[in-house]
């Protein structure tokens, strides 16, 4: 009975899982079940699919789902209920068992499995990307390399961590003293849809490795990645439940860290969810990493090349269609350069495609939801009740969540498109007199995660470097992250650092080892 009516509801096109109350190993089953199907119904041969997730409740009393919502064609094309609460305490005991094997695996045998986890992202990589775009609207290109960078991540760890956790020897009176490196346990990762690949990775990567379990409670629009990811630990060899995708809504995962079911916390999200999470895990004492939004600024001085500046500031700003956190989203022009920095910026602008996000040409897609739509037309709206000169490209979309890329001139402080993280395709440019009123302009913000300074005089530009409150600063580049380096911000931009060997420590508990006679 339950295979026929899991095939009848798989001809709907929507995903099920059947509540299994008094037995939630099988309700488990049946939510992979469903994932495997939806994912062969999502295959690259079948176009742009993405997806759009957010929760509803069915009826009164039955549990959420969770609906993949095409933004680009903006049909509803899949739907999972939320696991029960049942459900997920099965998992969570499940995982603490693991975790007692897990830490005490030999960090040789772990590495060797992230080597075979980087083997897997690039042999399935054209259908992991596939889900990406079809999820949340990311250009196919972008995705394909988004998970060669996972990729990546997975071979850095592979051959660093091991290093990174030896023991470190400290010479005292004793007749040894050391540091050991030692994993705190369970890691709740909740991360975001705009990387859904990449920020996943950079968490739990150096987490697993480092001996901790992972639990990941991934936004409520790319459950189908989600899964995949699990799925490719999996394909990977890891033993179940080192690493576990929740399919929960975001009031359940809140309940985890209140309940005290998890060791730590990672959140890469707004700052909205920032407050939420960190109040949550400081009463309940929890180790917590948070990576949140950023503003950052792109300063180009009077002796940069202005050309390449425009061009590359015109990229910084349209990555992920301007979804991005360290997006460039301030452009600070000095006056003698601005002209000419406009005009190469716009002009990089014009030659971007916006489209099908599955065709290879596009760089531009949709935004991941209509409500950020309408948040990017309420940001507009306002730079231009308040004098904004607009300058906005053609749409040549009529359906889908498109958002033309505009350039806002001649802002003034109280706009929005200064004031706020602004999550799309829009580009204010400032024109600042001097190099104090540049760093004046761009530490004007209660953000702090990445910096570009454009200039010919890279000796100028590190001391400049010192007066700009930010995480990173890119000299004559844009910020983009990368294994081998901390990523993480000031401010409002979050606590704490991922990657590099800073990121592998951040959910170790470090402890000091003294030896007497």
């Amino acid at each position: 009975m339950k295979k026929k009516m899991r095939t009848k509801t798989a001809k709907k096109k929507v995903v099920r899982k059947k509540a299994a109350k008094k037995n939630a190993k099988a309700s488990r089953t049946a939510v992979k079940r469903s994932s495997k199907k939806t994912a062969k119904r999502a295959s690259p041969k079948r176009g742009v699919n993405k997806m759009k997730v957010m929760t509803q409740k069915t009826t009164k009393g039955q549990r959420e789902t969770l609906l993949s919502v095409n933004p680009y064609t903006e049909e509803v094309m899949h739907e999972f209920l939320v696991m029960s609460k049942s459900e997920v305490e099965d998992i969570i005991a499940k995982t603490r068992q693991t975790l007692a094997r897990w830490r005490e695996t030999p960090i040789a045998q772990r590495t060797g499995l992230l080597t075979r986890l980087a083997s897997v992202l690039r042999e399935e990589k054209r259908g992991y990307a596939t889900l990406m775009t079809q999820e949340m609207g990311k250009p196919i290109k972008d995705a394909m390399a988004e998970v060669e960078k996972c990729a990546v991540l997975c071979d850095y760890y592979a051959a660093n961590a091991e290093r990174f956790l030896s023991p470190e020897m400290v010479a005292t009176e004793a007749k040894k003293s050391y540091v050991a490196f030692e994993p705190l346990g369970v890691l709740l990762a909740i991360e975001p849809w705009n990387f859904p690949f990449w920020q996943v990775f950079r968490a739990a990567v150096p987490a697993v490795a480092a001996g901790n379990v992972v639990l990941l409670k991934h936004a409520s629009n790319v459950p189908m990645t989600a899964l995949a990811i699990e799925d490719a630990f999996h394909k990977a060899g890891f033993p179940e439940n080192v690493f576990t995708t929740l399919l929960v809504t975001p009031q359940a995962a809140m309940q985890l860290i209140d309940d005290d079911l998890v060791d730590a916390v990672s959140l890469t999200g707004s700052n909205r969810a920032g407050e939420e999470v960190g109040s949550r895990a400081g009463r309940k004492i929890k180790s917590l990493v948070l990576e949140l939004g950023g503003s950052d600024p792109f300063i180009v001085l009077d002796d940069a090349d202005v050309e390449k500046a425009g061009r590359t500031a015109a990229n910084a700003r349209m990555v992920n269609s301007g979804q991005s956190c360290i997006a460039a989203k301030r452009f600070i022009v000095m006056e003698s350069a601005a002209e000419e920095f406009t005009k190469h910026f716009i002009a990089r602008l014009r030659e971007m495609k916006i489209g099908d996000p599955m065709d290879e040409a596009t760089d531009i897609g949709p935004v991941a939801r209509k409500d950020i739509r309408d948040g990017l037309k309420a940001q507009l709206r306002d730079a231009k009740l308040k004098g904004g000169k607009i300058v906005e490209l053609p749409q040549p979309l009529s359906k889908g969540w498109f958002f033309a890329p505009c350039v806002v001139l001649k802002p003034t402080p109280g706009m929005k498109v200064l004031t706020d993280e602004v999550f799309g395709p829009i580009a204010p440019i400032v024109v600042v007199k001097n190099e104090d009123e540049a760093v004046r302009a761009a530490n004007n913000t209660e953000y702090g995660l990445g910096a570009a300074i454009w200039t010919k005089d890279t000796a100028r530009a590190e001391r400049l470097s010192r007066r700009i409150e930010a995480g990173f600063v890119a000299i004559n580049d844009m910020v983009r992250s990368d294994p081998r380096l901390p990523f993480g911000g000031v401010k409002k931009s979050g606590v704490g650092r991922e990657l590099s060997h800073f990121g592998i420590l951040e959910f170790v508990n470090i402890k000091t080892v003294v030896v007497k006679e």
